[in-house]
């Protein structure tokens, strides 16, 4: 307990800004993963094409180099100016979209076809069939490989420790410098997640049985 009572100020903080980079990615991972689901069931070619090959590739890049790039390769550009932790949230956000993509697709996948063309038959356009008729059914589908997706999320918040933003994963180096115990202060790392991960199960909970019942 020593080690974290004596070094609360470096564990609210960091975790706090870890729930941030959490909040913020998750929300746009969402946002950008369906659209990039509906590039991919898109009736023109070309869109398909598109997302198809965005998600190929983010896929198949591992997240720290997708870090690397945004925060040491992008600067050169001498575009837009990113903070650390901006480029954090795009870096999160740009790879699990693609990830969050594919499950979102998947549960499009599993809405009868014929919905889809009854609603078509009786006048609605591509984008209104899926936001009204298919993507509410496949997202009330895909609850528990979108929370995982989530989860997956929130650990890899602790890459962006190696880039110069301060949170969670960070503390360990904080702690070296003080002197103190990193294995312990490591071991209250690793509760703190395993609390947001278990608050995250109780959000996936409450979908799946409010869902169920509706459905």
């Amino acid at each position: 307990m020593d080690v974290l009572l004596d070094n609360l100020d470096l564990y609210g903080p960091f975790f706090l800004t870890t729930i941030k980079l959490f909040v913020i990615a998750a929300v746009a991972s969402l946002v950008f993963g369906t659209f990039l689901a509906m590039l991919r069931v898109s009736p023109v070619p070309v869109f398909r094409a598109v997302g198809t090959v965005y998600v190929t590739i983010l896929r198949n890049t591992p997240l720290t180099l997708v870090f690397a790039f945004l925060v040491f390769a992008y600067p050169l550009l001498d575009v837009v100016k990113l903070s650390y932790f901006t480029a954090a949230v795009v870096s999160l956000t740009i790879y699990t979209s693609a990830f969050i993509c594919e499950v979102v697709r998947s549960g499009i996948n599993t809405v009868p076809v014929g919905q889809a063309e009854a609603a078509r038959a009786l006048g609605l356009s591509f984008t209104q069939v899926l936001g009204q008729i298919v993507l509410p059914q496949a997202v009330r589908s895909v609850v528990p490989p979108l929370m995982s997706m989530l989860i997956a999320l929130l650990k890899n918040t602790t890459i962006a420790a190696g880039f110069n933003v301060v949170e969670a994963g960070a503390i360990r180096q904080y702690l070296a410098e003080r002197g103190d115990n990193q294995l312990v202060g490591l071991l209250w790392v690793a509760l703190g997640f395993i609390i947001l991960v278990a608050v995250l199960s109780l959000v996936q909970r409450a979908f799946e049985k409010r869902w169920s019942v509706s459905r």
